[in-house]
């Protein structure tokens, strides 16, 4: 409770900070080194999401930034904590993700002598994040956490690490709040503008780029209206398909792993190549080989929030430092002279043609038609939520985004993300449908998660993809050493079981055809659900199977 002359305790007032930067959900592990703060929890209007495992919590709290653009808030406490908390962290990091993980710490007058599960966290998280601080002082909790919001939502986003220590937590101060942090929309300039409209309206061949975060719906609308006005076709990088609207006539496909090859030609044939919002990484770049370093070799305009990461890489013909919200409303008043029609019509029946039906592919579940199914039934507002393995595929060629922010999915490649993600976003849309796509492996690395979804009564449904195999790691197995197989076979549950074991519902699917009924049950029981898929391990990409990338391996050695 407010004592008289605003006295509080800190973790009273580190609470209040929260709710002031309108803060609404936060994921946690209790642990006893921030009691003080789950009890100011306790008279607090916050949503407080408990969950089974830091690193599920923090993937959580970093969805909800992801999906929000504002800052997830997560805690856990000292040394293992910490540490299992650190996934979450690092998606973050390569995600461009706003998160800020608060983290008990040892009693001020022990530090330094390795206490009872005792972290330097400045240096355990320095290389992962934006800012990594500890509160020594509680008169400075509010000049901190006010920085805090500031740093991981502004510029190129990404994690905040703050220590607490627990004795600092339970004194009593009186001090002002901060106001709450305000994101920083950076716009070009005019000069930027007018040579971006010389280079777009003289390029015979231009296409634009969507990547990265700090995007809008306002962001996403404006781009599709100027790309539509000017023919331009428009690809998105790697996990980042919900930018842009898969039906519009511009949309010329996803640039991740496994791409259109017809795409990947269209972008080494452009003369003018439009990246904004992303760092065009290693993924979308298909391993640094699509552009040259440092100059690329088409003319190369950049746009990005963060002004560290323009020519960190890519040295841009045109960097242009902008949000891009601020970039696509620039775009209603850009006039490009002389400009002739691009050829997004061609691209997007590309696009359209490599994603229309399922490829056939070894077993009696077609993951591919599962997809097709799902993206032609599920209604307009679902969230589909996943990790990361090969089954992944199957998503970004064939369920066709439509919404921004309809899929919540780490760039970053971490497996176990699909499922905290799905919790985190039925908490955050409780009237949207969520459904996430897992791996058997990347299920059961925060499967336990789902206890969470039972425990909230969230009635999301997970489909696990499940061939017994490791099976991004057995596809690079055999490519480089043929038919030695090690370390790759999973022996599994019963996933169905699993789910009813933990108070949910759940069924196994053996054949295609019985998905569209096995999806209704689960839809229709009103509990958290899983629905498991019999996955052929030869299955391995919607292109390819294990058997013909082991002969053609064996063929060249």
């Amino acid at each position: 409770m407010r004592g008289k002359d605003n006295i509080r305790t800190a973790a009273q007032v580190l609470v209040d900070q929260l709710r002031i930067n309108t803060v609404r959900d936060v994921f946690c592990v209790p642990g006893e080194s921030y009691l003080a703060v789950l009890d100011a929890f306790h008279d607090s209007d916050l949503a407080i999401t408990v969950c089974r495992q830091e690193g599920g919590a923090a993937m959580m709290a970093e969805a909800v930034g992801k999906a929000t653009g504002r800052p997830g808030i997560c805690f856990v406490t000292r040394g293992p904590g910490a540490t299992n908390a650190s996934p979450g962290i690092h998606i973050a990091r390569q995600d461009s993700t706003p998160l800020i993980v608060f983290v008990g710490q040892v009693a001020r007058d022990m530090r330094g002598r390795e206490a009872f599960q005792e972290l330097d966290y400045r240096a355990v998280f320095g290389s992962m994040t934006k800012w990594a601080t500890e509160i020594d002082d509680p008169a400075r909790i509010p000049e901190i956490v006010s920085r805090a919001f500031h740093t991981a939502a502004n510029g190129r986003p990404g994690p905040v690490v703050i220590g607490l220590p627990e004795d600092m937590l339970a004194e009593r101060v009186a001090v002002d709040d901060a106001p709450p942090y305000a994101p920083i929309e950076t716009a070009p300039g005019s000069a930027e503008l007018a040579k971006l409209a010389d280079l777009l309206g003289a390029a015979r061949a231009p296409i634009l780029i969507l990547g990265g975060s700090r995007w809008s719906q306002a962001a996403c609308d404006g781009i599709a209206r100027f790309a539509q006005k000017y023919a331009l076709p428009v690809c998105t990088t790697f996990r980042r398909l919900h930018l842009f609207d898969a039906l519009h006539p511009s949309y010329a496909g996803d640039l991740g792993i496994g791409p259109n090859p017809k795409l990947l030609e269209r972008i080494k044939a452009a003369d003018l190549v439009v990246l904004i919002g992303g760092r065009m990484g290693e993924l979308p770049s298909q391993s640094y080989t699509l552009f040259n370093i440092p100059r690329p070799q088409m003319t190369f305009v950049h746009v990005h929030p963060g002004a560290e990461e323009l020519g960190r890489v890519y040295s841009a013909h045109l960097p242009i430092h902008a949000t891009p919200t601020a970039f696509a409303a620039a775009l209603d008043h850009l006039e490009l002279p002389g400009a002739r029609g691009g050829q997004a019509q061609a691209a997007h029946a590309d696009y359209l043609a490599w994603t229309e039906k399922p490829t056939d592919q070894p077993g009696a579940v077609n993951l591919g038609a599962v997809m097709v199914w799902l993206r032609e039934n599920l209604p307009a507002n679902a969230l589909l939520c996943n990790g990361a393995g090969n089954y992944a595929a199957w998503i970004h060629r064939f369920f066709r985004f439509r919404r921004f922010g309809q899929q919540v999915a780490p760039t970053s490649g971490s497996m176990g993300y699909g499922v905290p993600a799905a919790v985190a976003m039925k908490r955050l849309y409780p009237e949207r449908p969520v459904v996430c796509i897992a791996g058997d492996g990347d299920f059961l690395m925060n499967g336990q998660e789902f206890a969470t979804a039972v425990q909230y009564g969230l009635p999301l449904v997970v489909v696990i993809a499940d061939n017994g195999t490791y099976g991004t790691i057995r596809m690079h197995q055999e490519r480089e050493y043929p038919g030695r197989v090690f370390a790759t076979d999973l022996r599994n549950p019963d996933f169905a079981a699993y789910a009813r074991a933990f108070g949910g519902f759940g069924v196994s699917v053996e054949r295609t055809a019985d998905f569209p009924d096995a999806f209704r049950q689960a839809q229709a029981s009103g509990k958290p659900a899983i629905i498991r898929l019999a996955i052929d391990p030869e299955a391995i990409t919607p292109m390819t199977t294990l058997a013909k990338i082991r002969a053609a391996s064996l063929a060249e050695k």
